[in-house]
């Protein structure tokens, strides 16, 4: 008896698993949902609202200039050009985007993540050092790619890519959201809003405070 009551249970605990999870990512039952900024439409899809069908044209799936550069003249000689579903509004429920990565000659891509996709990158000029980390114990992958060459980030851990040359470089990166996000670690940890507390931070990074104070400034 106790043993046909434990099997209920577990099947009744695994119906239910398989029902949360097909209610948090279902596949999707129409060829597309535009994203639109419009809140008298009837359907609403992880964030966004789906445009009418019938008002839907090509140019909801078109994007055009990612053959411009983009301005490195920054402090860490790089800058990005991401195609995500706000640019592109076609991309709404498809689980993709896609972004251009421009690098000064010795220009970095911080360390950062995304917290809600995967990365695929493409060297389409230049030579890159990159690399990701991984969860505790922590151990780098990394790899230098020239023209030509493909590398891999997975979900949500921190990577990185540097131009070791003294050109230009440019790649080009896939993702597998509409909306991957980015947490570029130094911002995020020196220069929040408000600031971490200062005792945390010495502590966390085992450093004086006159270190912190000159970091939290950089930010």
């Amino acid at each position: 008896m106790i043993k046909g009551v434990t099997y209920l249970i577990t099947v009744a605990f695994l119906v239910l698993a398989s029902s949360l999870v097909s209610a948090y990512d279902p596949s999707p039952l129409q060829d597309f949902c535009v994203a639109i900024n419009n809140t008298n439409s009837a359907v609403f899809v992880n964030g966004k609202f789906c445009k009418n069908p019938e008002a839907v044209t090509a140019d909801d799936f078109f994007f055009s200039g990612l053959n411009i550069p983009a301005n490195t003249a920054n402090k860490v000689g790089f800058n990005v050009s991401l195609v995500n579903v706000d640019m592109l509004p076609g991309l709404n429920t498809l689980g993709i985007s896609l972004a251009r990565l421009d690098f000064a000659p010795y220009g970095l891509d911080p360390p950062h993540t995304h917290p809600r996709a995967s990365e695929i990158l493409v060297v389409a000029e230049g030579t890159l050092i990159v690399g990701f980390v991984t969860s505790n114990p922590n151990k780098l992958f990394t790899k230098v790619l020239n023209k030509g060459d493909v590398f891999a980030f997975p979900i949500g851990l921190i990577h990185f890519q540097f131009n070791i040359g003294q050109t230009n470089a440019v790649a080009f990166a896939g993702l597998n959201s509409q909306n991957p996000g980015v947490i570029t670690i130094a911002n995020a940890v020196f220069g929040s809003n408000p600031p971490i507390n200062l005792d945390v931070l010495i502590k966390a990074f085992q450093v004086d405070k006159n270190v912190v104070d000159y970091l939290q400034k950089q930010f």
